[in-house]
């Protein structure tokens, strides 16, 4: 996602809506910008602690760390996140659902914020409260940057095209052009504390997070 040299970077994946793969997709992005030559940090807002799971497993199975990763289960944590990004080309924050007062301090400090969806009318619906939070964040800083990222998207349907049109009403929030499908080794992966590129490196759950790694890039960096 960024490369050694350019300015750092603080990306946060959120949704208040849970069950949309906020986790997979930060774990995903770290991977990729760590491939780069990046020092990454991946910081766990969500109580339950997923990212952490995940990396104590890959621990437990004698996997060299890919990344630093840390917890943060608190509710106010714009102070903590920008003292422990410090050290780090890239911080990606893997956001918890249910706490507005979470998401709003996430916005105090984050660049860029990611908001996963899936194919479903209750997940378009959901997602008017972030972009109302992203919203009120950018009367303080306007340079904060916020799109949608399709997600478990069901292969062969045309529902995520759908979707993708009716998020578009939102015109001050863009989708990303690359979207994630449902696949199994994102599971299979995650069981080992892997990622899809570790686990098929060939396959197409592999190529997917490049090809939305790269359109966020570019998104990051569009004027």
């Amino acid at each position: 996602m960024l490369s050694v040299g350019e300015s750092a970077l603080i990306l946060a994946v959120v949704n208040q809506k849970g069950g949309v793969g906020k986790t997979t997709l930060a774990v995903h992005l770290a991977a990729e910008a760590a491939k780069s030559g990046a020092k990454v940090l991946l910081i766990d807002v969500d109580p339950q602690g997923s990212v952490l799971a995940w990396t104590q497993e890959r621990e437990s199975r004698g996997h060299e760390p890919l990344f630093a990763a840390a917890g943060l289960p608190k509710k106010l944590v714009h102070k903590d996140i920008a003292k422990l990004a410090e050290p780090y080309d890239v911080t990606i924050i893997d956001g918890p659902p249910r706490s507005d007062e979470t998401a709003k301090s996430i916005t105090i400090c984050a660049d860029v914020m990611l908001i996963p969806v899936q194919p479903s009318p209750y997940d378009v619906w959901a997602s008017a409260d972030i972009v109302g939070i992203c919203r009120v964040a950018r009367i303080y800083r306007p340079e904060i940057k916020a799109a949608f990222v399709l997600n478990r998207v069901i292969p062969g349907t045309r529902i995520g095209a759908e979707v993708r049109d009716v998020l578009a009403e939102y015109d001050d929030v863009p989708v990303i052009s690359a979207a994630i499908h449902q696949r199994v080794v994102f599971g299979n992966s995650a069981k080992e504390g892997r990622t899809v590129a570790e686990v098929e490196p060939g396959g197409l759950a592999a190529t997917e997070i490049r090809q939305l790694n790269a359109a966020i890039l570019e998104f990051v960096h569009a004027s």
